[in-house]
């Protein structure tokens, strides 16, 4: 009996420590806030973005709400991982470059854009499916050293258009056109910028 007992003090020990520890985030500080209509019933929604400025990592959090008839909003989706933290490998770690800039809706379309050290990259997401899915990606970066390369994947369609060029005289270094269909579009809240070499 006493052999036991202590198996399963034991065993339960292990499982204690096989368990991860769940992170809590105090999104403390509101970044932005932006409204337009997301659904296309006229009604004016949100997307907020707040940032846990405690957070030795200092992450980000987005969120979209649909307005109801009623005149309040409910949550639709929230995403901690669309929008990399400010400190990835901490306060006094080094910084990658891909800082997050802001959030637009134009047409139904939410876009979130960011900056690189030398230029941009922007995930356009739209309502479709009961879900907010990548319909659009696109990137810009200049080497320093005079030439601009621009990617352009449009997922709803496939096409994914790369270029590069010479900025200082326009010639056209490479330019191609690709069909690569991703089925089922990946939906926002699953959406790691910079995850694979696509989106």
């Amino acid at each position: 009996m006493k052999e036991l007992i202590l198996t399963i003090l034991f065993l339960f020990q292990i499982d204690s420590f096989a368990q991860t520890k769940t992170e809590k985030y105090n999104f403390n500080n509101q970044v932005i806030e932006v409204r337009g209509d997301l659904n296309k019933d006229n009604l004016v929604d949100k997307v907020i973005v707040t940032q846990d400025t405690l957070n030795e990592n200092a992450p980000y959090r987005l969120q979209v709400f649909f307005k109801e008839p009623s005149g309040a909003f409910k949550l639709i989706v929230t995403s901690t991982k669309l929008i990399e933290p400010q400190y990835p490998n901490g306060r006094n770690g080094w910084v990658t470059g891909n800082g997050f800039s802001d959030i637009t809706i134009k047409n139904g379309v939410l876009s979130v854009n960011f900056e690189l050290l030398r230029g941009h990259f922007e995930h356009k997401f739209r309502f479709q499916n009961g879900n907010f899915e990548l319909i659009g990606f696109s990137y810009g970066n200049s080497d320093g050293q005079g030439v601009i390369t621009t990617s352009n994947f449009n997922l709803s369609t496939g096409i994914r258009i790369e270029k590069s060029e010479r900025y200082d005289t326009d010639k056209i270094l490479s330019n191609t056109k690709k069909k690569i269909l991703i089925r089922p579009l990946p939906k926002l809240q699953d959406v790691i910028p910079m995850e694979n070499e696509l989106y």
